[in-house]
């Protein structure tokens, strides 16, 4: 049987997944043996009740690196494998941004540093600015992962690109604040740009993307409640870059597709719900002289609770308005401007839903907690480890 190209993602992705399986219980001993480790104790925006391990991070960009190193091996020697034929004549080519995927993996690699530095030594707020800024430059200035939005100003696409990779490092940051709940929605958006890229015939994309899905859906079985394991900076800061690599990397207007120029809103549409909810806590902090990079329980995931869900359904809730935001996005591709138009309004609308329903409970403080029935279950807050 020859082997097509859907078939390549659907392995790409359960590799990533087995990757993750065996790599993350020795990220648990590493961690515990090196001592990195989160203590809750004393810090009042943490409720989980017991010392977690921090390197979620270091597995998930262990299994990524190897997965791609092994599709690496396979382009340069499974030229003659007759199984291949079919995709076999893409090699050439995929030979060709062997240089440009290196800066990509440099970013991947220092992005996951950076955070790790940061879980261990909790570097300022400025410093930790700084280092998104040159990771998201190698990836956008070396890597050549650009953002044009039509617009013939090669500045423009480069400061563009550069504040979508800071602001998606930052954003799924500020969403890993319960079990399973940022590696669930990485998951979940990372699969929904591997349909988007390969509907566009962008393999190198589409392999990216899947490869991302599988290694954080793999860890998300350790992650999920309860945890045994968190991603700690590390691994948000990986995840939010991979997230910005593929929804960068895409091509949603095709003119011989699409009649809307308005399906480069795609990307927006399937990370609605985590850039929502950093713009909803950057404001709500603003509003209350409180630096927006400092914790606090008043993201989507708290608010849910405090209406009386437990952790556990207010995660999943928050990955089904992900899938229905994500879903509903994918139409973009080949509609028609009045298809585009409509799912922009469901969007907008989706959004002022789930503004109703996180402010129908509305905490007297900003520093209020998570009422004592519901604290139970560990909980991480990777935004100020």
């Amino acid at each position: 049987m020859s082997i097509q190209w859907h078939h390549i993602y659907f392995f790409i992705f359960f590799a990533g997944i087995a990757a993750l399986l065996l790599l993350t219980p020795l990220a648990q001993k590493l961690a515990a043996y090196l001592d990195i480790m989160d203590r809750p104790s004393g810090e009042k925006h943490k409720f989980h009740g017991k010392s977690t391990p921090l390197l979620g991070g270091a597995a998930m960009l262990t299994g990524y690196l190897a997965t791609v190193l092994g599709g690496m091996l396979l382009i340069r020697w499974g030229g003659n494998i007759k199984a291949l034929a079919e995709i076999s004549k893409y090699f050439p080519g995929a030979c060709s941004v062997f240089d440009r995927t290196g800066y990509i993996l440099l970013g991947a690699v220092l992005a996951t540093l950076l955070g790790t530095i940061d879980d261990i030594r909790h570097l300022k707020a400025h410093w930790k600015f700084l280092g998104q800024f040159i990771v998201a430059l190698i990836a956008v200035g070396a890597g050549n992962v650009r953002i044009t939005l039509f617009v013939e100003m090669p500045w423009f696409g480069f400061a563009v690109t550069l504040f979508w990779f800071m602001m998606l490092m930052n954003a799924i940051n500020f969403f890993d604040n319960m079990d399973g709940l940022a590696a669930g929605t990485a998951a979940i958006a990372l699969i929904l740009f591997t349909v988007a890229a390969a509907f566009q015939q962008q393999y190198f994309v589409a392999c990216l993307s899947a490869l991302g899905a599988g290694c954080a859906m793999g860890f998300w079985f350790y992650n999920y409640t309860p945890a045994s394991i968190f991603m700690g900076d590390g691994g948000s800061h990986l995840l939010g870059y991979l997230l910005a690599v593929s929804s960068a990397g895409t091509t949603y207007f095709n003119s011989h597709v699409a009649a809307s120029r308005l399906s480069v809103l795609i990307p927006l549409c399937i990370l609605a719900v985590p850039i929502f909810d950093a713009v909803c806590v950057t404001v709500v902090r603003a509003a209350h002289g409180k630096p927006f990079w400092i914790g606090d329980h008043n993201h989507i995931s708290h608010r849910f609770v405090r209406m009386g869900l437990s952790r556990k359904r207010a995660v999943q809730l928050v990955h089904v308005l992900v899938l229905l935001t994500g879903l509903s996005a994918l139409p973009m591709l080949w509609g028609a401007l009045a298809t585009t138009i409509v799912i922009t309004l469901q969007m907008i609308l989706v959004l002022t839903l789930i503004t109703i329903l996180q402010y129908a409970v509305i905490p007297r403080d900003l520093d209020s907690v998570v009422p004592p029935d519901k604290i139970a279950e560990p909980e991480p807050n990777a935004e100020t480890r």
